[in-house]
């Protein structure tokens, strides 16, 4: 928050800029009286009117908490606010319900105000610090909220891809389109006039786009230039399949939204495609600005050589354990792509089952009786001309729990991508990660978590780290022996895991340029060229995000061995796995603290050089 201008320019001089309300909050904290020091520091450094000092105040005064603020209001604020601020992204996991009068909005005096309500719950989540002897419960929360404010500062101010990055405009547009069509049918008429406003407000974004992209960053705009190819095209496509779902009325609104939308995001790219050739070339974030995320937002303890080095250990294990199986499988066919689309989706189901059967008798995780199912289904007609702009699954939300989740597939064919394919040749990997018991099924216990901050706070740190030792978990618990061959897709998926920590670290700091990250995954997976290039894009575009996979999972299994050396014989899986998954948006290092005692793991937060 800064002091208005109608106050704070009566002290600037020729040096002198406002000063902020987060310094006058300072000095006053810092003595004896609340407000005696700040004005005293007032007419001292600027020989003000004590009036007008005492107005200044006032402005300060607004972001500190009431009496009667605590972490449970804060949080309920925030996460409304968030609701409406928080940018689309092509992560499937921070997917959140938004409220009806939802609009996308990245105006430049829109995102000041989100840098000044920010400040605001900043130093309101200061002031609620419990004491260190509170309930662990407690603290734990007050990281978390903090964790939740730090990402939206990581957004704002230090990741900034509103200003880097062109390819974030493509998700504020078309990805905020394709999120609504997600969910299954029938399109309910809000439904319909959200997707509707959503494509009116693309002309709109795509103007602050051009304002806002003052350091766009050249490789992130080639993508973004790739991604608008036969907009038209595919646009149209996707009308004419939604005929079915809409109603008259809103099909020709639909049709007039696209009608300004199109050329809107026409316009976009020739504009990209013009400044292409004098954009920055870099995509580095840089080692501050990466530690900062790791400390204050994902709360890691490890440094970026820590995390190289477990990347390492973890890949020549992961080698080790795929040479054992081929050899082991050295005279058993490939396996076949199913001849159907519709034998893929019978087979998932029972799939599907069979692993909730797995995880009852062997007491891995209890499947609560109101949990749904997870479910393949044919890739809509309406979603394929866009499916390329986020990940092709639907988990429902806090207030769908009574829904089934829902993954997209394509008709099986041995030519489809590196993750498709794994699916046409046995969907069960896939199930386990996104479905059950990964994603879908933890994110929907999470949502059910009685603690309001735990059930909004999301973190792919844990969320993606439960997904990957559920697959671990699954394969010791012999769910593939049935099929050895698939025991090679987990040791693939595993593989390409602990590359995906090397590419994000290297991409951060830049030792890999965008080129050679897909490269590296290309080669070392191996996977198709196509998948390589989309996984190395969205990991320089948000750094942090790979490392989730293996750091979530290996701390998991270190806090597993720890409370089973603790506990000996009373130690239970079964109530390790059901903590570990209802809290499951919370960070690995705050559950270790809840579940241990053991605070080690949770870093201090650190400040960035100004």
């Amino acid at each position: 928050m800064v002091v208005p201008k109608r106050f704070a320019a009566v002290y600037r001089d020729s040096q002198q800029k406002p000063l902020h309300a987060t310094e006058w909050y300072e000095a006053g904290r810092n003595s004896q009286s609340a407000v005696a020091r700040p004005l005293r520091l007032v007419q001292m450094k600027f020989h003000a009117p004590p009036r007008l000092c005492a107005l200044l105040l006032l402005c300060c005064a607004a972001v500190q908490s009431s009496p009667n603020d605590d972490l449970p209001k804060l949080s309920e604020s925030f996460w409304s606010w968030r609701a409406q601020e928080q940018p689309f992204s092509e992560d499937d996991i921070p997917r959140i319900e938004r409220p009806d009068n939802f609009t996308v909005n990245w105006s430049l005096p829109i995102v000041q105000q989100r840098r000044q309500k920010l400040s605001e719950f900043e130093q309101r989540w200061k002031h609620l610090k419990p004491p260190a002897d509170s309930p662990i419960a407690e603290q734990v929360d007050y990281r978390l909220a903090g964790s939740a404010l730090a990402r939206v500062r990581w957004e704002l101010d230090v990741e900034q891809a509103w200003r880097r990055n062109p390819e974030f405009y493509i998700d504020q547009t078309l990805g905020a389109m394709a999120a609504l069509l997600l969910p299954p049918p029938p399109f309910s008429l809000d439904r319909q006039k959200q997707f509707i406003s959503r494509i009116e407000a693309f002309p709109a974004t795509l103007r602050s786009a051009r304002e806002n992209l003052t350091d766009a960053r050249q490789p992130f705009a080639q993508l973004a230039i790739n991604q608008l190819d036969d907009l038209s095209g595919r646009m149209r496509k996707m009308q004419d399949a939604l005929a079915l779902q809409f109603t008259g009325e809103n099909q020709a609104a639909l049709a007039k939204g696209a009608a300004a939308a199109v050329p809107a995001l026409e316009q976009y790219r020739a504009w990209l495609q013009q400044r292409l050739p004098q954009m920055n070339k870099a995509t580095a974030m840089g080692r501050e600005p990466y530690i900062f995320f790791l400390r204050n937002v994902a709360l890691l303890p490890y440094s970026p050589e820590q995390l190289l080095a477990m990347s390492q250990q973890e890949l020549s294990r992961t080698f080790a354990f795929e040479t054992y199986e081929r050899a082991r499988n050295a005279d058993l066919p490939s396996l076949p792509v199913f001849p159907t689309q519709a034998a893929q989706i019978e087979q998932a189901k029972a799939d599907e089952q069979d692993i909730r059967d797995l995880l009852a008798k062997q007491h891995l995780l209890t499947v609560p009786a109101w949990m749904k199912h997870y479910r393949d289904l044919p890739l809509p007609a309406y979603l394929a001309p866009f499916e390329d702009v986020g990940e092709g699954d639907d988990m429902t939300g806090p207030s769908r729990l009574d829904q089934d989740g829902t993954r997209y597939i394509p008709v099986p064919s041995t030519h489809l991508g590196f993750f498709s394919l794994s699916s046409a040749q046995d969907p069960r990997p896939i199930i386990v990660h996104e479905g059950v018991p990964g994603h879908y099924f933890q994110l929907a216990l999470s949502w059910a978590n009685p603690d309001p901050i735990r059930r909004h706070y999301y973190d792919s740190g844990a969320n993606e780290g439960i997904g990957f030792y559920a697959e671990e978990m699954m394969l010791q618990a012999g769910l593939f022996d049935n099929k050895p061959r698939t025991r090679e897709i987990i040791y693939s998926f595993m593989r390409l895991r602990a590359l995906r920590v090397e590419v994000d670290v290297k991409l951060a700091l830049g030792l890999f340029t965008l080129a050679e990250a897909a490269d590296y995954l290309a080669k070392n997976v191996p996977m198709d060229r196509t998948t390589a290039l989309g996984e190395a894009a969205m990991f320089a575009s948000t750094p942090g995000q790979a490392i989730t996979y293996q750091t979530g999972k290996l701390q998991i299994t270190q806090m597993l061995a720890d409370a089973r050396r603790t506990e000996g014989d009373k130690f239970s899986l079964l109530k390790f796995n059901d903590f570990v998954w209802s809290n499951g948006n919370v960070p690995i290092s705050l559950q270790r603290w809840e579940m241990l005692g053991d605070p080690h793991d949770v870093p201090a937060p650190v400040s960035l050089s100004k």
